[in-house]
């Protein structure tokens, strides 16, 4: 019997068949757009959740490990049953070196970003899991159409759990194509074209350099138009500067990405404002400009209110509403800045979160203030929001709206909105609350 899951859910693969020791993972979808093409890739983990050798990315360039424990299968050995699917990798279990504790299978679009083309423009994504001995479906997890921006889905994990294996239905997307998706794994990748590698990207993990083949091998197109003389050489095209993935820049408003999903919970998340005061005696005078970091919150019960300086209604971390402020820089001068501290052990508890940010004192003039928020979440990259886009005329500008999604991560997504003060921004996005004059 096949098990059918949904996000979020896990299932034994060998305790009730211990037995099992090789299984096909397929992944499929629908595409009536010939113009998507879509790559697949599989990451081996270590227990710190990173890739520590380039033989542990499995893909086109790459096709299995070393050992043969992964591997994908060429179309003349996959197994058909019930569905044809696009692709097929085969994982011997009883083969994984015990240095890895997680494997994860993931798609991506290529050149997605480039293209404007992201996942919901397929159809019926899924990923299933089959006993390669006997072709018995074993598990299917069909993604759906959550998909609205993201260019890179990891669709599952298999990971072991007292010398067990089990199958988590993963549905994590990632808007940054392959290059966030690699970033997620501890992968900074110097050199990368949207959602696929060029040849010898050189890719650096945590632990050492890896240089990889190219991900995708496209035939060219046959040139078939008439030539007298042979085409000048092109001179070489000067090399790509380094992109640093550490980071993930959420640049158009409503650009949305999900944290990545811990194995037990999400552990502390940090949103750290930061910004700068020029030395000049224009816009901001000699005081200089007090801008300040706080959040709206609604929990699951229905209790909402505010985090902030102002007021000095600075939270708590292991108290509803698991929101807390930690600092109030009055300048801009100290680097650290501010932070939210979010406890997504509560993740359960905490329904939404727009973060904000307003100018306490000085003059309103935000294109000076330069100010920056950081999402940084252990284990997964860092998210970055820069307030360039200016409203000199209103104090106040709603940053981020976070959400709970289905109690297994957040989703972050770029508001940038500006608001003449806390009622306004209130009532655009629907609190409901009451307000009054206060101080810090």
């Amino acid at each position: 019997m096949t098990f059918e899951l949904i996000k979020g859910q896990k299932c034994n693969l060998t305790k009730d068949d211990p037995l099992l020791t090789r299984i096909i993972v397929g992944m499929g979808w629908q595409n009536t757009r010939p113009e998507v093409e879509v790559d697949f890739s599989v990451f081996l983990l270590t227990p710190a959740q990173i890739v520590a050798k380039d033989e542990d990315l499995i893909f086109y360039g790459n096709p299995s490990t070393p050992d043969q424990s992964v591997a994908i299968l060429p179309s003349d050995r996959r197994v058909n049953t019930g569905l044809t699917d696009n692709t097929q990798i085969a994982v011997e279990l009883r083969q994984i070196p015990a240095d890895y504790e997680r494997i994860a299978f993931a798609l991506t679009i290529y050149e997605g970003e480039k293209r404007l083309q992201n996942f919901s423009l397929l159809d019926d994504v899924y990923l299933r899991i089959t006993n390669a001995a006997d072709g018995t479906e074993l598990l299917r997890y069909r993604l759906g159409k959550a998909f609205s921006i993201e260019t890179a889905i990891v669709a599952g994990e298999i990971y072991r759990y007292h010398n067990e294996w089990k199958f988590s239905a993963v549905g994590s997307g990632y808007a940054g194509g392959l290059a966030a998706l690699c970033e997620s794994y501890g992968i900074k990748v110097n050199s990368i074209l949207s959602s696929a590698l060029p040849a010898n990207p050189v890719i650096q993990s945590q632990r050492s350099p890896l240089v990889l083949p190219e991900l995708r091998s496209r035939p060219k197109a046959a040139d078939n138009s008439p030539s007298s003389t042979p085409a000048p050489a092109s001179p070489p095209a000067p090399p790509a500067p380094p992109l640093n993935l550490n980071t993930i820049l959420l640049k158009k408003r409503g650009e949305r990405i999900n944290l990545q999903k811990g194995t037990e919970s999400l552990g502390e998340i940090l949103i750290n404002l930061n910004w700068y005061q020029k030395k000049s005696s224009g816009w901001f005078g000699s005081k200089g400009i007090d801008l300040d970091l706080g959040c709206l919150f609604e929990l699951k019960n229905g209790i909402k209110g505010s985090v902030q300086a102002l007021g000095e209604s600075f939270g708590s971390l292991n108290r509803p509403p698991y929101i807390s402020l930690d600092g109030d820089d009055r300048t801009g001068s100290i680097a650290t800045g501010e932070n939210l501290r979010i406890n997504g052990h509560y993740l359960s508890e905490i329904s939404r979160i727009v973060i904000f940010a307003f100018i306490y004192e000085g003059i309103t003039n935000w294109s000076e203030a330069d100010a920056l928020v950081t999402i940084k979440q252990q284990g997964g990259p860092e998210i970055e929001v820069r307030l360039d886009e200016h409203n000199n005329n209103k104090g106040m500008c709603a940053i981020a709206m976070i959400r709970n999604q289905n109690d297994e991560t957040f989703s972050v997504e770029r508001l940038v909105e500006y608001f003449s003060g806390h009622q306004e921004l209130d009532q655009y996005y629907h609190w409901n609350l009451r307000w009054e004059a206060g101080s810090k």
